[in-house]
């Protein structure tokens, strides 16, 4: 299934993307939750009424007539992994990491799939990767690898967007990757039984419809059920945590010159099997100034 928050008549729900339509869980399931985290720790039932609920055939809402949101809200974690395709170590000059190099992307960056994204006041340096990210569906700990799989809600594309001055300015990454609108996730979070083998999805980027990052996930230095069996050694994974596997090279802040984004780039990012997102850019608007 291809699950979707969306919104509509001023509503904002969860449903299932069937082709061009939308089935609408809140009209066609009452009872499930209409909020994608709540529905997710309901765990098999929820899946299994959701899944009815496709089969049933009921009305559906034109697609065009929904906006659709980041398929997780506000994700209780977004824990993203640095340098983890061996081309983006080369063109970054780094050393292969011994172990999985994980940082935190704040909730609030979490971003629609088609919504623009901002060109901060505080920096020019912004940067896009195109990455597959995982959706915990199960709270877990100390999950070994073999079994990793029994955890995994599904999948869906992520722009971990970057400021990269700020990226780099300190040790830790959070304060770069973690700009409010700078990971646009989606379009749907895609089941794990439709996604057979996450590790042989194709991944593409393109800016202004320049191909800038082609790659596959066969090419992870840290495959997915690795770095679920990393993190879950010290803490615990909980439904609708975001994993972000890490971007291949091809990246804007490495190209001589630098390419960096501005206000009406277009950036789409498209992996096999999951669909892709596309997002604008565009100055960081007067508004987001706010006390309160």
């Amino acid at each position: 299934m291809r699950l979707i928050t969306f919104t509509a008549s001023g509503t904002t729900r969860i449903g299932v993307l069937d082709g061009e339509g939308v089935v609408d869980l809140q009209a066609a399931a009452p009872d499930l939750p209409t909020e994608m985290v709540a529905f997710l720790e309901a765990g098999d039932a929820a899946l299994e009424g959701a899944r009815a609920a496709l089969d049933a055939g009921g009305s559906r809402l034109a697609l065009t007539d929904v906006s659709l949101e980041s398929p997780i809200l506000r994700p209780p974690k977004i824990l993203a992994v640095g340098l983890n395709y061996a081309d983006h170590v080369a063109e970054a000059g780094m050393e292969t990491p011994k172990f999985p190099m994980i940082f935190n992307k704040q909730s609030t960056a979490a971003h629609p799939p088609h919504a623009p994204f901002h060109l901060p006041r505080a920096s020019g340096a912004l940067d896009y990767e195109g990455e597959l990210a995982m959706v915990i569906g199960k709270r877990c700990r100390h999950v070994p690898k073999e079994r990793a799989h029994e955890v995994i809600a599904g999948f869906m594309i992520c722009n971990d967007v970057s400021v990269r001055d700020w990226q780099i300015r300190v040790p830790t990454f959070t304060m770069g990757k973690s700009f409010d609108t700078h990971c646009p996730l989606g379009p749907a979070l895609v089941t794990s039984d439709e996604v057979p083998d996450p590790h042989s999805l194709d991944v593409r980027t393109w800016v202004n419809g320049e191909l800038r990052q082609s790659s596959n996930t066969k090419h992870l230095i840290f495959d997915c059920h690795t770095l679920i069996e990393h993190l879950s050694t010290a803490f615990t994974l909980e439904p609708g945590d975001v994993i972000p596997t890490g971007t291949p090279g091809g990246v804007g802040a490495v190209m001589k010159p630098p390419k960096f984004l501005v206000a009406g780039d277009v950036v789409k990012i498209a992996i096999s099997g999951l669909g892709e997102i596309e997002n604008s850019v565009i100055a960081e608007p007067e508004s987001t100034a706010r006390i309160g």
